[in-house]
């Protein structure tokens, strides 16, 4: 069977379910309408499935001959982002859209599970597909792992549509392709007192602007060049009134790396620096640094088997590479547990309109690359399925 041309028949329903997915974006945790869509399309379909609290889902396909276990993921959540676009499928949810492309996700992956289901001959082994909730404050996927998700799984596949890339093609590469994102706080406390008399007062707002200056010299000294490392320092709030200095100060802001030996060494280094400098200037300081999201990388083995899939649906000619991405993705929690790849898909169409990145109030897609997502997760699932060894 041609999984390319099936997934193309298939356009008109996988556009209605994005559609409708777009019209009704819900946030992390929230998306409980959107769970009863998936449902009552897996229900059409005749897909068992189980609900994982209080929004995620997982379903199975079980093929007719045995084999291993492969898991194909769609992200669920919206963001708290207006929307202002004017077609008429724009969010009925004022404040939330589908700005990052998940609602293709999921229209795709119940695409693929239809295409599936009329395979299943074909299918040596089992596929799980496994809707997740809260991508988005990277809460999700932990979630779903601490709730069985990946029980006897042997593999995972996952995507994300980009609206930089052009519709039609795809792109993957080994190793880590995106990177790892933590959120830090840095309180700095001094003595406040009178601006005409500095002497007198511990001024945290100085101290707090030497502590943003010096942390950079840990991705200039620190770090090998050779390496991508990134320490952003995007809020500081200080003081109450022009002619006093400040007690107090707050820092907050993000690391980013792809190596997990640099995410494990940063919050050290971060420590150091931080409670050296607030020393040199008679100050205080307090650092609470939260990981959020390990670096996302990709398996060899998987990843040669996705530019087979991609290469079958797309045609070789298609198939590119990015540079890694300093986005963040809670797919990487996967890929720590059982081998995996992360696929992008190009949906941006300059021509017609779809020119916006992700998180712009006017993303869309160009929903020509629905049914070409579809077909490579049920390609995928069947490339590694029918792959000899364990994996």
């Amino acid at each position: 069977m041609n999984i390319a041309k099936v997934g193309a028949d298939r356009r008109q329903a996988i556009v209605k379910l994005r559609r409708q997915f777009h019209m009704y974006p819900e946030t992390g945790w929230q998306e409980y309408e959107t769970r009863n869509t998936i449902q009552s399309y897996l229900d059409s379909l005749k897909i068992p499935f189980r609900s994982i609290p209080p929004t995620g889902i997982v379903a199975t396909i079980e093929g007719v001959q045995p084999g291993k276990n492969v898991a194909l993921r769609a992200d669920m959540d919206a963001l708290q982002l207006p929307e202002k676009n004017d077609h008429d499928y724009v969010s009925r949810n004022p404040g939330v859209s589908h700005a990052c492309g998940h609602d293709a996700h999921m229209a795709m992956l119940l695409g693929a599970a239809s295409i599936l289901m009329d395979m299943r001959d074909q299918i040596r082994g089992t596929v799980k597909l496994v809707f997740q909730p809260a991508e988005e404050i990277f809460g999700g996927a932990r979630a779903m792992i601490e709730a069985g998700a990946l029980e006897g799984v042997n593999g995972i596949f996952g995507l994300h549509i980009l609206g930089n890339l052009p519709v039609g093609q795809a792109a993957v590469a080994p190793g880590a392709i995106m990177s790892a994102a933590n959120h830090f706080t840095i309180c700095v406390r001094g003595r406040s007192g009178h601006g005409g008399l500095p002497h007198e007062g511990v001024d945290a707002l100085l101290a707090a602007s030497a502590i943003v200056i010096n942390l950079q010299s840990i991705i200039s000294r620190e770090i090998n060049p050779l390496d991508t490392a990134v320490v952003s320092v995007g809020r500081m709030e200080a003081g109450t009134a022009y002619n006093i200095i400040a007690g107090t100060a707050i820092l907050e802001g993000t690391t980013r790396c792809f190596s997990e030996d640099i995410n494990t060494s940063l919050p050290v280094k971060m420590e150091r620096i931080i409670s050296n400098t607030a020393s040199a200037y008679a100050a205080d300081a307090e650092f609470d640094y939260k990981r959020s999201v390990p670096p996302t990388v990709n398996d060899d083995f998987c990843t040669r088997l996705a530019e087979k899939s991609i290469d079958t649906i797309f045609g070789r000619e298609k198939r590119t590479q990015l540079s890694p991405i300093t986005g963040a993705e809670d797919f990487a929690f996967y890929l720590q547990q059982v081998p995996g790849v992360f696929v992008f898909l190009g949906g941006g169409n300059k021509e017609k309109g779809f020119a916006f990145a992700q998180h712009h109030e006017s993303f869309d897609i160009d929903e020509d690359a629905l049914e070409l997502g579809a077909a490579l997760y049920a390609q995928y699932a069947l490339d590694f399925l029918s792959a000899p060894g364990n994996r």
